[in-house]
């Protein structure tokens, strides 16, 4: 009866309205609900509308618990869906009229808004207080700022690279809006001035913004840079309190230069991009100082397993971070994760499937990689005695999950067995486990959801960053000026891995600590491990110019005999170190360069 009553409504006001619009308007157009730059002066919450387009297309995510999943396109797993874009990518078909890492239209449409509101900001009147007006102006610019910089960073990494001409380019430089007036048709700046804008917007986002948001309870609390502009508890909290948590902040914007600064000193940019190791590790351990003067002392010993506890999710107090969050999306109850990825038997997909090669990269329980003669690695019972990420992370043959055990072997009897139902089985006789709530039940006539939450930026990202930096610029055991390595840092994460011999001790890290490239594999493996189906590797083996063509492998099992199989081969060359310019505006601008090979 309701929706009957609101359309009977409508429809009494729709020719109410047609009656009450002046005949003028058949010839002249009525105004319509735009408002142009001016208008928006007086109108603050249409203009900081402006700003909020820079949340709503954040690349980290901007609610809710969606992934990336590029690891489709890695030699870390394959999807069983033929129509998943990165497994058709991963397989021949990336062009550059086909790209689904494609960040170029979407990013550079929310740049030109964040470029508005920035010369629109200036002029608004934010609040009747002209203190608080003013420290909302400062605050508003700064998130502008920071998330600019972070637009920048995903626009470098999806489509910076190299030209024929041995040039870096990134992404046309614009501080300033574009009108209809404007010259559309500009080239793209070097890779290096791009660099140069984002730590310029990383400097502001930082004079500007507070360490972290959240109500104080004393005028004596007030940062000195907000006091200095008559700011007392009250106003403060008014503008930087509780309600503005997870918004762009002093923190999340040193983060971002730490990860642009990471990307430009690998590999496939350090020849071009002015950002040298000892830059990147340094801009790595500002990040980690936020966790105090002994950020390795204070890593969350359970910072890997959010996602297993919903009740603590729920828990969180309003905008409430974990220990080892530095940025997060909002939370809410759902099951869609798990309705992609559960196994079958538990009414999912089982979409995301894990690789041998992935497997293989976990060590023995006692640290030392399964090649190792002294890992006690035995082929024909490949799962027992294995680093405890290894369980934590992925569903094998036999394991329990769901309250139910999981046969992956061939001869399986139901639809969890490798290849049985396409579509649905594992291809490669694993099941992604990582990331998901156990405690979700998918089932269509009694599904019950559980809370979950993404973390944008988590500290574990940030001291593997300082591990591979500070290792390439001053070797496993240098400290620079942090007072910690990279081998205290790779101690640490393995340490709460539950990584150890029969000594209690770390006996492969301390065989290789003084060996720089032994200690930069172990690195490399380690942020495998740890980051595994987050989104990282696929940019991970470009920055470092692995090899992206490793066949995906898998295990199959029939009567007990284990066997690695050949699942799915790649097909990268080797200019796809770096993605393409959108073809569309090529053709549309004919000063925007092409990189090589496309």
């Amino acid at each position: 009866m309701k929706t009957l009553k609101k359309v009977a409504i409508l429809s009494i006001i729709t020719p109410m309205m047609v009656s009450l619009t002046s005949c003028d308007d058949l010839f002249d157009p009525a105004p319509e609900n735009h408002k142009d730059m001016t208008q928006l002066e007086d109108m603050p919450s249409w203009a900081v509308g402006l700003l909020g387009h820079a949340y709503l297309s954040n690349p980290l995510g901007n609610g809710g618990e969606d992934y990336p999943w590029t690891e489709t396109a890695t030699d870390d797993a394959v999807s069983n869906d033929v129509n998943d874009s990165y497994r058709k990518i991963a397989t021949g078909a990336w062009r550059k009229d086909n790209n689904p890492i494609d960040q170029w239209q979407r990013l550079r449409a929310s740049w030109q808004y964040i470029n508005q509101f920035l010369e629109l900001s200036e002029n608004v009147k934010w609040a009747k207080d002209e203190v608080v007006s003013e420290l909302y102006k400062v605050r508003f610019q700064g998130e502008a700022y920071g998330m600019r910089a972070l637009y920048m960073f995903y626009l470098l990494q999806a489509h910076a690279g190299w030209t024929d001409g041995g040039e870096l380019l990134g992404i046309p430089v614009l501080t300033e809006s574009e009108t209809v007036n404007s010259d559309f048709n500009k080239p793209r700046d070097s890779f290096k001035a791009c660099m140069d804008l984002l730590k310029a917007d990383v400097a502001k986002a930082v004079e500007m913004l507070p360490d972290e948001y959240g109500d104080i309870n004393s005028d004596n609390e007030v940062p000195a840079k907000y006091k200095s502009m008559g700011a007392t508890m009250a106003s403060y909290n008014r503008v930087f309190g509780n309600h503005a948590k997870n918004r762009m902040s002093l923190r999340a914007a040193t983060a971002v230069l730490a990860k642009a600064s990471l990307m430009a000193a690998s590999p496939a940019f350090a020849d071009g991009s002015g950002v040298t190791w000892e830059q990147a590790a340094q801009a790595m351990g500002n990040v980690l100082k936020f966790l105090g003067n002994d950020p390795v002392s204070q890593m969350d010993p359970n910072g890997n397993f959010w996602y297993t506890d919903p009740k603590a999710l729920q828990n969180l107090t309003e905008g409430q971070n974990t220990k080892e969050w530095l940025w997060r999306t909002n939370a809410g109850g759902s099951h869609g994760i798990e309705s992609n990825n559960f196994v079958p038997t538990l009414f999912g997909n089982g979409r995301i499937n894990p690789s041998q090669n992935l497997v293989d990269a976990f060590p023995a329980a006692n640290g030392y990689p399964i090649t190792d003669a002294r890992s006690g690695y035995d082929p024909q019972n490949p799962y027992a005695d294995r680093d405890p990420r290894f369980e934590q992370f992925i569903i094998h043959n036999n394991s329990q999950y769901g309250g139910k055990t999981i046969i992956t072997a061939v001869d399986g009897t139901d639809n969890n067995a490798m290849n049985k139902f396409d579509g649905k089985s594992t291809r490669t006789g694993y099941y992604m486990k990582k990331l998901l709530c156990e405690s979700v039940n998918c089932d269509p006539s009694s599904t019950t959801d559980q809370h979950h939450m993404k973390p944008l930026m988590r500290y574990t990202e940030f001291f593997l960053g300082y591990a591979e930096a500070a290792n390439e610029a001053w070797g496993p055991q240098g400290k620079g000026s942090f007072g910690f390595s990279a081998y205290d840092v790779i101690k640490a994460i393995r340490s709460r891995a539950g990584i150890s011999d029969i000594n209690d001790e770390d006996g492969y890290l301390e065989s290789i600590k003084n060996d720089k490239e032994k200690m930069r594999e172990l690195i490399r493996n380690e942020r495998r491990i740890e980051l595994c189906f987050e989104g990282y590797r696929f940019w991970d083996l470009r920055r470092w110019k692995a090899n992206l063509n490793e066949t995906v492998k898998g295990m199959r099992i029939e009567n007990n005999h284990y066997q690695v199989v050949d699942v799915e081969k790649r097909d990268f060359k080797d200019y796809m170190y770096w993605g393409p310019i959108p073809y569309s505006e090529t053709l549309k601008f004919d000063q925007l360069v092409q990189n090589k090979g496309w």
